[in-house]
């Protein structure tokens, strides 16, 4: 059934985490995974367990819950409960999804019928668990998926108080893109002899994602952003901004500067949200805007380029970003504008990737004559919530491929070197836009499905 259900969904080949992954959850190993977005990472986990569920014996009983998926916002949580569905088609497994913003009544309902397969937010699962809606005494197998971003969102102590409702006896399966101390510490507090599987090293950026700075003005980022998503070969773009009163109002510049665009964030009811990405997935809205919270659910394989209107002032978060592009073996572009303020952000993200991101030429005189310095200034002392010394392993030196989208390139580099000293940068050139035969905007026929490596970007 299994076997049926990953062809019907046009998948033949697996990914290198659904290689290294999947054999230790058969045999009911404890897993620690450290791999980005996009590596088909749900694929290595779901397809495992339905087996497992399968064969263990009778479905779950009324108010039971065998085996439970956290993740830490809303649309990854629907993105990962419809992956369960796809692939369980035949099995006869119930597979609910529970997270905040809209009415409790249908989840409760689900709960108290029992469930296989239980994907949920952590905060709505604490409050269900708070009215004893929620049992997770029976609790098989536990999934916590992207727990780098659900301690960056403050979900830690509801986190821990799911953990105590839970048997001690199970299988944990434990995934994070990023693995700073406090995830580190969780991991290793949960885990029982685990398997380690390191697919992309920590805190590494896509090697496929060719990536540029603007420096540039504050004032002057709209019309900038505006002739970046004018260029011809410029697909699906995600454009982020650090807050949601700013995602909106950039998505209505654009939209009044002749570019269709909308805003995904948290403030947007959850019918919006769906709504919202459903365009994207389906090519109808080519500029999607969006916060980190409402991102992380973004699975969509053909995104051309990602933009970083404002850099995040975290800097395993521009990792997550990136990410975004550059999916199921393709390549993508990544942008990011710096204007004086931020560019202490641009240099920790630096000293995280271990490598300098070039200078696109355009980038405002006034601010590109300063960014070397910039750059090589120590960090100011006393910022809350950061340390400026935190360096992942395995950085090393990228390449930065080009675009599949930029025909005109003819395959040969993009220009000048690639990654350098702090400061460096690339010999005068255009940026990464302008460039090459356009893209239609809905992307592929089949709207991202990969002909080849099952659960890929899944």
């Amino acid at each position: 059934m299994l076997l049926r259900a990953v062809k019907a969904q046009g998948y033949t080949t697996p990914t290198p985490i659904q290689v290294a992954a999947i054999p230790h959850v058969l045999k009911g190993k404890d897993l620690l995974g450290c791999a980005r977005t996009g590596t088909g990472k749900t694929a290595s986990f779901a397809l495992p367990m339905l087996q497992l569920l399968s064969q263990s014996g009778p479905h779950a009983g009324p108010r039971q819950v065998r085996a439970l998926v956290v993740v830490p916002t809303r649309e990854l949580a629907s993105q990962v409960a419809e992956s369960f569905r796809n692939y369980g088609q035949g099995l006869g497994m119930s597979v609910a999804v529970i997270f905040g913003g809209v009415p409790q009544g249908a989840q409760v309902k689900n709960l108290e019928r029992g469930l296989d397969v239980l994907v949920a937010t952590p905060g709505r699962l604490v409050d269900l668990m708070g009215q004893r809606h929620a049992r997770l005494d029976k609790v098989g197998i536990l999934v916590l998926d992207e727990a780098d971003h659900m301690l960056d969102l403050g979900f830690l102590p509801d986190v821990k108080r799911i953990l105590q409702a839970l048997p001690k006896k199970r299988q944990t399966l434990f995934f994070s893109a990023t693995m700073p101390p406090a995830i580190a510490q969780l991991a290793d507090g949960i885990l029982s002899n685990p398997e380690n599987v390191y697919v992309t090293p920590a805190a590494t950026t896509a090697e496929a994602v060719e990536q540029w700075v603007h420096f540039v003005d504050r004032g002057s980022k709209p019309e900038l952003l505006r002739k970046i998503l004018s260029g011809p070969e410029v697909g699906r773009a995600l454009v982020f901004t650090r807050t949601k009163h700013g995602g909106d109002k950039v998505a209505k510049r654009l939209t009044l500067d002749g570019i269709p665009a909308l805003a995904i964030h948290g403030n947007k009811t959850q019918g919006n949200r769906e709504r919202t990405l459903a365009g994207f997935r389906a090519g109808t809205t080519r500029v999607l805007v969006a916060t980190d919270i409402a991102a992380r659910g973004i699975d969509v394989d053909d995104i051309t380029h990602v933009v970083n209107y404002e850099l995040p002032n975290v800097p395993e978060t521009y990792v997550h970003r990136i990410g975004r592009t550059a999916r199921a073996g393709a390549t993508g572009t990544a942008i990011s504008f710096c204007s004086g303020e931020e560019r202490e952000f641009l240099r920790d993200i630096e000293k995280l990737i271990k490598k300098s991101v070039p200078v696109a030429s355009g980038s405002a005189s006034s601010l590109r004559s300063e960014a070397p310095e910039a750059r090589d200034r120590p960090p100011r002392a006393g910022r809350s919530g950061r340390t400026s010394d935190r360096a992942a392993p395995g950085g090393g030196r990228g390449k930065f491929a080009n675009s599949r989208h930029g025909g005109a390139r003819g395959g040969k580099p993009a220009g000048g070197p690639r990654s350098g000293p702090a400061g460096s940068r690339p010999p005068a050139r255009l940026p990464a836009v302008n460039r090459g035969p356009a893209k239609p905007a809905g992307g592929r026929a089949d709207h991202g499905r990969p002909s080849s490596g099952f659960g890929t970007g899944v």
